[in-house]
């Protein structure tokens, strides 16, 4: 048996750190004495201790210890718990990954003492006939959910030139979840429907819109400009305000490649 400085010792857990485990029920010690409430730990209790280290530098939880020890001759199980912590891990790389990049730009903009214009202007988008997706998507980031189903059809489609890929945002508040939306692109000859992609004739519809080049980071100020300068310009918004990719992630993987034209409906 080895007294608790011993066994803090060796396991490298501090005795702070062993009370605790004990309290919340992770490790309790193989005996405590009666007269002196000196705790003891069975040298066997190391290898346990050696588990619930490696899983904290994984990040589980102690909650979360607690129950995968419950369960740890169980491979399966255990399997379960560690593929779930990896998407978690995966997922907030892929967070982190973004904001270092959102970094990178603002950074990037500070040494050249850029401020950020756009230059509004009334336009007429034309009529067209498009392949149009309507849909519900978790978060706006997942748009392309919506762009992928659109290429499911039975046929390959012809892009008209030129071409227009637009994504209609038809909520009219901000969702942190389930978006609804249109994707289009108008495009050459006749197809078929499917049962996610419609062919139609779209309106012409005249807009005010501004030309974002770069990182999607910009789209905030862009269409504050947008409907500041309806405003100072006495014109109304008349309908969903949507966004024409002309250079986006499916041509290049460079975001300060992407040309983006924001549109507004105007009357």
């Amino acid at each position: 048996m080895l007294k608790i400085g011993d066994f803090s010792k060796l396991s490298r857990v501090s005795i702070r750190m062993l009370r605790h485990y004990d309290d919340i029920g992770l490790l309790k010690p193989a005996e405590i004495d009666d007269f002196t409430g000196y705790r003891y730990y069975r040298e066997d209790q190391l290898f346990i201790v050696a588990r619930i280290t490696a899983l904290k530098d994984m990040g589980f939880a102690l909650a979360d210890i607690v129950r995968i020890l419950e369960i740890y001759d169980d491979k399966e199980k255990i399997e379960g718990f560690l593929v779930t912590r990896q998407n978690e891990l995966a997922q907030q790389a892929k967070d982190t990954e973004y904001k270092l990049m959102l970094l990178d730009t603002a950074r990037k903009r500070l040494r050249k003492e850029q401020r950020m214009s756009f230059d509004v202007t009334v336009k007429t988008i034309p009529e067209r006939y498009a392949a149009t997706v309507h849909m519900v998507v978790p978060h706006y980031e997942d748009e392309g959910m919506a762009w992928s189903m659109l290429r499911e059809t039975k046929e390959p489609l012809v892009p008209a030139d030129p071409c227009y890929a637009v994504a209609e945002f038809l909520d009219d508040e901000y969702k942190e979840e389930n978006v609804d939306i249109i994707v289009s692109m108008n495009v050459k000859g006749k197809y078929q429907d499917t049962e996610h992609v419609k062919f139609k004739d779209l309106p012409a519809t005249k807009v005010a819109s501004c030309i974002v080049k770069g990182s999607y980071d910009q789209m905030v100020d862009a269409y504050a400009a947008v409907v500041s300068w309806i405003n100072e310009n006495e014109y109304k918004m008349d309908g969903h305000m949507f966004n024409i990719y002309h250079v986006s992630p499916a041509q290049t993987q460079n975001p300060e490649e992407y040309v983006t034209e924001v549109c507004f409906p105007v009357e």
